[in-house]
């Protein structure tokens, strides 16, 4: 069988988004393409975003290659699976124009956070014919080889138009995700360094690459996005690991950031810091600043990571214990290891979420005395309920059902439009079905000759 994996032409103007709207690369699929290739099927793997190419551009491959599945993601990157934005206008849009003026007709698999959460809803918006819930990579393979309703979190529609689901979720096994491929993948075209900001000490830095070592996380913090897929903490094979960052190396790489939810908490962490030591490469990832002290963050500044964004969320013991953070330190503590780190680290960055347990004089001063040490600290981010996560069921005190994506939405929208939205959002953003049925492809996207 032949399969097209096709990551669409990101945009976000108009939504609540809270990732980065920098190409980034597909870890997804270009884990998925490993799979499939393994399975003995055929695979294009086409970046519209990496590459800046069109609808129409992107067809011409297609019509070329002929798949028998065309997989689309709902979200851009791994990396932002956890944070998605709320609607399906891009793959909705892009799905509509791949489909235009074929000579032949493939089934349309689309995976990512929306169909795990909202399946019947992700199908009916999209138009597609299959969704995958959960972690993609070992599940398509099967819709080429077992009968759908053998496959975990498979979704359609049956010929009688009656919706099916199957039960469970894709979990991938992480030992079995072996080296990606990047032979024929526009390495050099990733300048992004993500996480990386001017005057951090890492302006000389200029080819950037994303990496997953661990998927999932242990903890279980009421904001988090992860139930639904990459939810237990589970490492790769290190041997792997390493050789897809050599890899990397070789075609000029010189910054890696890890896309891992929480990287810190494994095993091997030490002995993949102690191999990134030994080479020409800077590193950031996000973490908790509990999982590390002076030792281990003297490791970090040896194996030359210049980028580190610590989840603290709350300046209180108060407000981490009503996030479900299950921190083990003090604020004091906290604030030592913080600025320990600024000494090893160029960039070292405190993340906080808006809680009522806050007094915001203090937050302030808490700021302003982490800033003037050189520790940057965010403004408090007000807290999306996302589905899936244990705030969305606090918040509505019920499980998502087939309009959590507009529920959760419409909520966030009300409750902020007064305090302000996040700095890194469109301060005006629009309802879910005006970005969906109204706000047209944006012109770029569309245009052959951008």
């Amino acid at each position: 069988m032949k399969f097209a994996l096709v990551n669409p032409r990101w945009t976000f103007e108009g939504s609540t988004y809270f990732g980065c709207a920098d190409a980034h690369f597909p870890l997804e699929l270009l884990s998925a393409r490993e799979f499939l290739r393994a399975a003995g099927h055929q695979v294009i793997l086409i970046d519209a975003l990496m590459e800046r190419l069109s609808p129409s551009e992107v067809q011409q491959r297609l019509n070329a290659f002929e798949e028998d599945f065309l997989v689309i993601p709902t979200a851009p990157s791994y990396l932002f699976w956890r944070c998605p934005q709320p609607e399906l206008r891009v793959p909705k849009q892009w799905i509509e124009a791949l489909r235009q003026h074929r000579t032949y007709r493939s089934k349309v698999v689309v995976i990512g956070p929306h169909g795990s959460v909202t399946p019947r809803t992700t199908l009916t918006k999209t138009g597609a014919d299959v969704v995958l819930r959960g972690e993609p990579d070992q599940t398509l393979p099967q819709l080429a080889s077992l009968p759908w309703e053998m496959i975990a979190g498979c979704c359609w529609h049956d010929e009688q138009a009656r919706f099916r689901m199957t039960a469970g979720l894709g979990t991938t096994d992480m030992r079995a995700v072996t080296q990606l491929d990047y032979s024929d993948y526009p390495v050099e075209r990733h300048h992004h360094l993500h996480h990386v900001f001017s005057g951090n000490g890492a302006d000389h830095l200029k080819l950037g690459a994303e990496v997953e070592f661990a998927r999932g996380c242990p903890y279980s913090c009421t904001f988090c996005n992860k139930t639904l897929f990459r939810n237990k903490y589970r490492e790769r094979n290190l041997d792997e690991v390493v050789r897809e960052i050599d890899q990397l190396i070789a075609r000029g790489v010189d910054y890696i950031y890890f896309i891992d939810e929480i990287f810190g908490v494994g095993k091997q962490v030490r002995q993949l810091l102690e191999a990134l030591a030994q080479r020409p490469v800077s590193i950031g990832f996000q973490t908790r600043i509990d999982l590390w002290d002076e030792e281990s963050i003297d490791l970090l500044g040896r194996a030359h990571c210049v980028s580190v964004e610590c989840r603290i969320e709350s300046i209180t013991n108060e407000g981490r214990h009503a996030l479900n953070k299950n921190c083990k330190i003090d604020t004091d503590r906290i604030t030592e290891i913080l600025l320990y780190a600024r000494t090893k680290i160029p960039w070292v960055q405190a993340n906080l979420i808006k809680t009522a347990e806050d007094d915001p004089a203090l937050v302030a001063a808490w700021q302003a005395n982490l800033k003037a040490r050189g520790v940057w600290v965010s403004e408090p981010v007000p807290m999306f309920p996302f589905p899936g996560s244990p705030e969305y069921v606090t918040t509505f005190g019920t499980t998502p059902d087939e309009g959590a994506w507009e529920r959760a939405h419409e909520y966030y929208l009300d409750l902020f439009a007064e305090k302000g939205f996040s700095d890194i959002q469109d301060q005006r953003p629009l309802s879910i079905a005006e970005l969906e049925t109204q706000y047209p492809m944006c012109a770029e996207a569309a245009c052959v000759s951008c």
